[in-house]
């Protein structure tokens, strides 16, 4: 079939996309921003359209020629009301693939009870009504707490049982859950497309295990080979100070923690099992929820993580072009601009400066750094411990600590957009260019466009700060990159040695 995938950047999303394409089907993806998907391993197979799911036009173009269409995307951790951010845009898809002729719609909500739901619940929710009532034949899947590899709730379970030898919890953590695998979740998925024609109603969906989010936890534990963690229930939690508590134990800014934590309050188990008539289970049965840890675990050890909850953008604002351009003439913009020459190749100074942030850290007074990433938690920010998906490589959209990567053209410029909370928008850009002697330049800006009066003051404030950590920054990056190159180049030239040192022996037994 020809489909189109929204919410392609996300984490169910960008798994989904390889699988219809292993399955044969011709995918197009709508996304807003297309450079994201420069480095997505599928990007040259599959057709790309540009624009924003409230676009009516946008949206038209999408589905031309579309026969089923999977709504993936969702609005959760954006700025402002969210629930009619995602209204908006189910109602102008509704309408818009109505009118085109679209066979079949293919949606991903959560499990829920009856009565009142979070606002998280409430609104994955209307929008299954939107496009149930749409006119196009619906199959609109509930998933469980959906576990794998990056996913959001494996991460707030991993952090939390990393962290804490001991756990205070709210009193949801007796709730019943009914947690999936995310290889199931994209199992059903992808079936879907394989329900009679006729097919308009939802499916709840979840893995062979209900628990307690506590006995959840400790699964984890046994998997990860820890201690199983006593927990404490305490009546005072609220949902919001829970979000608080998240938000400086793991790395889920409250932001993306606060509507999850909402839905945990109420018991989520699947109400029927009508699925197992028009799709059958999985070959091999559905997966245990201690095997799903068991599968994220290998995975991360690997550095196979295919998508991560990282990749959720939290702001709405849109950072091209930059401040410093001339489209911002007219505008405040404070720049920190360092220069430095390296005896080392470009190749050498890229690779250190791709592997910059995470646990590989950035190169210059770690404890400012970590400072600001407490104090960044603390106002319900990103922090600094969100480090990075790969400790080598990057790719466009990949979060980086409190960094987002916007523009990577690998070998040569990393621009790094900000998501730490202040009073204005800031990046970092570090650029590698050769030199004529066989070394490299490096080139690195920090660039701070501030908002009003509190702006100016938070750029002055931290100006101490900048004048020991970004020329630290210089040094230390070129300086290591010419260790690296010198270490390479001992190698080689020991190896070459041996090489001419065993030749003659080799001639002489001949």
């Amino acid at each position: 079939m020809r489909v189109l995938v929204t919410g392609a950047t996300g984490y169910i999303g960008g798994r989904l996309v390889p699988r219809l394409l292993e399955a044969g089907h011709d995918v197009r993806v709508l996304v807003r921003n297309p450079r994201k998907l420069q480095d997505v391993p599928w990007s040259d197979r599959v057709e790309v359209s540009e624009g924003d799911l409230q676009d009516a036009d946008a949206v038209a173009a999408a589905v031309d020629g579309i026969e089923a269409v999977y709504y993936l995307a969702h609005a959760m951790g954006a700025d402002g009301d969210f629930e009619q951010a995602e209204r908006d845009a189910a109602q102008t898809m509704a309408r818009v693939a109505a009118e085109a002729g679209v066979q079949r719609f293919v949606y991903l909500g959560g499990l829920h009870p009856d009565g009142d739901l979070s606002k998280h619940l409430r609104s994955r929710k209307e929008v299954g009504e939107i496009l149930l009532g749409s006119g196009v034949p619906t199959v609109a899947l509930q998933a469980g707490v959906v576990i794998g590899s990056g996913s959001t709730s494996f991460e707030m379970i991993r952090h939390l049982t990393d962290v804490l030898p001991w756990m205070p919890a709210p009193r949801w953590v007796r709730n019943r859950i009914q947690p999936i695998a995310v290889r199931d979740v994209l199992y059903y998925l992808v079936q879907a497309l394989t329900v009679p024609a006729d097919v308009n109603r939802t499916f709840d969906i979840g893995g062979p295990d209900v628990l307690r989010y506590g006995q959840m936890i400790n699964g984890y534990a046994v998997e990860a080979k820890l201690p199983q963690r006593p927990i404490s229930v305490l009546p005072v939690l609220t949902p919001r100070l829970a979000a608080h508590w998240f938000n400086v134990v793991t790395p889920i800014p409250r932001k993306l923690a606060t509507p999850i934590i909402e839905s945990l309050q109420f018991e989520c188990v699947q109400g029927e099992h009508d699925i197992d008539d028009v799709i059958p289970a999985p070959e091999g049965g559905l997966t245990s929820y201690r095997r799903a840890v068991r599968l994220a675990l290998a995975k991360m050890r690997s550095g196979e993580v295919e998508t991560s909850w990282r990749n959720a953008t939290l702001s709405s604002g849109s950072a091209d072009p930059l401040p410093s351009d001339p489209e911002w003439a007219g505008h405040t913009v404070y720049v920190d601009d360092r220069k430095r020459h390296s005896s080392a190749p470009p190749e050498a100074v890229w690779s250190v400066v791709e592997s910059i942030g995470g646990e590989n850290g950035w190169y210059s007074f770690p404890l400012a750094w970590v400072a600001r990433g407490w104090l960044d938690k603390i106002a319900g920010g990103v922090g600094l411990n969100r480090g990075r998906r790969d400790p080598k490589r990057l790719e466009q959209g990949d979060a980086l600590d409190w960094w987002r990567v916007e523009r990577l053209v690998r070998g040569r410029y990393l621009r790094l957009r900000a998501e730490f909370k202040s009073p204005g928008r800031a990046w970092l850009e570090m650029t590698v260019t050769p030199s004529d002697d066989g070394g490299s330049d490096y080139h690195q800006r920090a660039i701070y466009f501030p908002q009003g009066l509190a702006g100016r003051l938070y750029w002055y404030g931290i100006l101490p700060f900048h004048g020991v950590i970004f020329p630290g920054m210089v040094e230390r990056i070129t300086a290591r990159a010419e260790r690296e190159a010198h270490r390479t180049d001992s190698t080689q030239r020991n190896a070459t040695y041996q090489d001419d040192q065993a030749q003659p022996a080799h001639e002489e037994a001949r």
